[in-house]
């Protein structure tokens, strides 16, 4: 079945090894709030208040990721092998997740989220990288979509669980003659650890290294990338423009995340709602990605990036002036089939461009910019707002604008529409 449909079947091992992890990891969104306004952590809190470290310790994992992916990518690319950084990267998140039921001060819980930090920068460009070179130019596009919703759907379940296992705690275990009572905190922890053990043996038992060209091994950290157009026919370099695009997507998005309070308050709405509209974003990105990325290997990949940034500037203006919860609710759902038009047609064509053998740090700048993104978007909504509920949503589609203009004029087409190519042996005369 999955060969019929494109993908590899190694690939779709890792996708749902990525969606195990990402089930029991994105259990800390939920988690680590509640976790640190319990009486279970206390300690020096450095000066700052309560809600101050909590939002310090939950942007960590990006913050520290993010500008590390391309250095891990690129290492992989010079060690021609890329598991091994998976392997590693999840022997440390489930390290950092066990060890949260120990921890008892805010620095254990910031030392163990940098951890985590430096985990999900093994990871996260090595499996792109991975989906990349087991892809070939045919099928790249339906494997990148396939990979991403898979991640997607443990990104979703997992807060969602996550509520469940901390609110049905204590839990009474008995192990021979001695029972133990697990609190709820500690059986989220001990899940997310049991994901990451799941998706590591998944990984170790599926997934093989492809062979890397040992040409890449001698390349600096840094030595695919680049800013200016390199072949002269633009300015600027396409995996970088596309990377700019994923940023300023990736900005517009999460500028929703952190106005909460306001939203409700406009809108008159509960905080049930207001998860309801978060959602709305996810849902396509679930149901759409992978016959998106599927299409781009049949009728190129440039025109869904210039049709979702163009989408993106509508509906992301739009949450700043709807009034209405379920307007609200569609604007994010017609802003999530933008970001699905985007992101993994994005992945999938700088994984074209990507020279052989260093898909890894090519395609890192991708996902270090959507990283970026996710963390400047709640930022810059919380200091824009305070100009006008409008603002920031103004700005993220600006935002959308700039990256369309981007990718429109610096970056090429890389797959030939294969309906021309039919057209070309079917038509009367065509093929004489």
């Amino acid at each position: 079945m999955a060969n019929r449909l494109g993908v590899d079947p190694q690939v779709l091992a890792l996708a749902v090894a990525r969606m195990t992890e990402s089930v029991g990891n994105s259990f800390l969104i939920v988690v680590l709030p509640l976790f640190i306004g319990s009486e279970f952590v206390s300690g020096a809190t450095f000066g700052l208040t309560e809600v101050a470290i909590t939002g310090i310790i939950l942007s960590l994992f990006g913050l520290v990721n993010s500008p590390l992916q391309p250095f891990t990518g690129r290492l992989s690319d010079r060690a021609g092998r890329r598991k091994i950084f998976v392997l590693v990267g999840l022997v440390l998140i489930g390290v950092a997740s066990f060890s949260y039921s120990l921890a008892t001060a805010y620095w254990h819980l910031v030392g163990l989220r940098v951890m985590q930090g430096v985990a999900g920068a093994l990871i996260i460009p090595t499996t792109v990288a991975l989906v990349n070179d087991l892809a070939s130019d045919a099928n790249r596009g339906g494997n990148m979509g396939t990979y991403n919703t898979f991640r997607l759907v443990g990104f979703g379940v997992g807060p969602i669980a996550a509520g469940v296992v901390v609110s049905a705690g204590p839990y009474a275990v008995d192990v021979g003659a001695i029972s133990l009572g697990i609190n709820g905190f500690d059986a989220a922890f001990y899940v997310a650890t049991l994901t990451a053990t799941l998706s590591f043996a998944l990984v170790t038992l599926l997934v093989r290294d492809p062979e890397v060209p040992e040409t890449a091994a001698g390349d600096s950290l840094l030595g695919g990338f680049s800013v200016r157009d390199r072949s002269g026919s633009g300015v600027l370099d396409p995996v970088f423009t596309l990377g700019l695009a994923s940023f300023f997507m990736a900005v517009g998005i999460a500028l929703f995340a952190t106005l909460g309070e306001i939203v409700n308050e406009r809108l008159a709405q509960d905080a049930t709602m207001f998860g309801l509209q978060f959602a709305a974003f996810v849902i396509p990105q679930i149901l759409f990605q992978a016959p998106i990325g599927r299409a781009t290997d049949f009728y190129g990949r440039k025109r869904f990036i210039v049709l979702g940034m163009a989408m993106l500037v509508p509906t992301t203006f739009a949450q700043g002036v709807v009034l209405d919860s379920w307007l609200m609710f569609l604007a994010r759902f017609a802003q999530g089939v933008a970001g699905a038009m985007v992101f993994a047609p994005a992945l999938a064509l700088a994984g074209d461009l990507a020279p052989e053998g260093r898909s890894g740090g090519t395609l890192s700048v991708l996902t270090m910019a959507f990283g970026f993104g996710v963390a400047i978007g709640p930022i810059s909504s919380g200091f824009l707002v305070a100009y006008g509920f409008v603002v920031p949503f103004a700005f993220g589609a600006a935002l959308a604008v700039v990256g369309l203009v981007l990718v429109w004029t610096q970056v090429e087409e890389t797959v030939t529409d294969r309906r021309s190519m039919l057209a070309a042996f079917t038509e009367p005369g065509r093929n004489d």
